[in-house]
């Protein structure tokens, strides 16, 4: 039973995302869900750094946006056909700079590990800006082709998403089952008990930084086809603000809450910015309720019912 259990999430994930081409909805919704497969895949990465290792990144963006960049420049500079492999590529880059980065960050804790990851990203964001010969600056790089396999239909690309994100998906979920997710979970509660114990926190950390940015990259790099464009903003904070969302929303202390997160952020993004502009006021009311009501997150929500019982 406890093995079912496990799995059900998987089964409510394929139902769900799968059951979307059943009904076919049409391209403007096909082309919302492969939105929130990608998101799903940027809020789980992120969250194995904030809600199993107790680290709060708000600089997560400029993993994201390199992805995007390297894949969206790689396509452009050689043409689309080995697509996938420009996402790997650009998904390497992003954990290439996290070693970089997380060197320097992880030897700090708390506010100060949050502020440096959100200086690099805003530097990073400034640079795409300025440099732009290599970059395209304020207008992005545009026209991103997809190679012909997945050209010409939305549910093509859809599908190829799906099982990119699935196979990433697994993965993670299989990290964090795993005898390394347990010591991040420990040191996400008691750090000090983790160095008795004769492990190295900060080596520990930077494994799982560089995990986290490279399916992060993953997901950026997917992002880039499905519009077929990039901008600066994939690198600006409120990029990284969003991932927090998600993982906060649909709860950040289980593996799939940050999907629901995801699905329920892209869908008030949608719904209510047809009809007003001030569509970041409902995010903020739903997080305020959310954060007051259920710390858990949507999918703690059982779970601290279990406890009062």
């Amino acid at each position: 039973m406890k093995k079912l259990k496990d799995y059900l999430p998987w089964v409510c994930y394929f139902v769900f995302f799968l059951g979307i081409l059943i009904v076919d909805p049409g391209t403007h919704y096909i082309h919302l869900v492969a939105r929130v497969i990608i998101f799903s895949l940027y809020a789980v990465a992120f969250n194995l750094l904030y809600g199993t290792t107790g680290l709060v990144s708000f600089g997560h963006a400029l993993f994201y946006g390199i992805g995007a960049y390297i894949t969206g420049m790689l396509v452009k500079a050689t043409g689309p056909e080995f697509f996938l492999l420009f996402i790997v590529l650009g998904a390497a880059g992003a954990a290439l700079v996290s070693v970089f980065i997380g060197l320097l960050t992880l030897r700090l804790t708390g506010i100060y590990f949050t502020m440096l990851t959100l200086a690099f990203a805003q530097l990073a964001w400034g640079l795409t800006f300025k440099l732009y010969h290599f970059t395209g600056g304020d207008d992005g790089i545009q026209a991103i082709a997809k190679p012909a396999m997945l050209a010409g239909s939305v549910t093509k690309y859809y599908l190829f998403c799906f099982i990119v994100v699935t196979i990433c998906m697994y993965i993670l979920w299989r990290i964090r089952r795993s005898p390394f997710g347990s010591v991040l979970n420990c040191i996400r509660q008691n750090p000090q008990r983790i160095t008795f114990l004769g492990l190295n926190v900060y080596k520990n950390q930077l494994k799982a930084f560089v995990i986290s940015a490279f399916f992060t990259g993953v997901a950026g790099g997917l992002y880039a086809g499905l519009d077929g464009s990039i901008h600066p903003d994939m690198l600006h904070w409120p990029t990284s603000g969003n991932a927090i969302l998600m993982a906060t929303i649909g709860g950040m202390g289980t593996f799939f809450g940050p999907v629901v997160g995801a699905g329920i952020l892209t869908g008030l993004e949608t719904i209510v910015g047809k009809y007003t502009e001030y569509w970041s006021f409902s995010i903020g009311v739903v997080v305020l309720i959310v954060v007051l009501l259920f710390p858990r997150g949507v999918l703690g929500i059982k779970r601290l019912a279990g406890n009062k019982n």
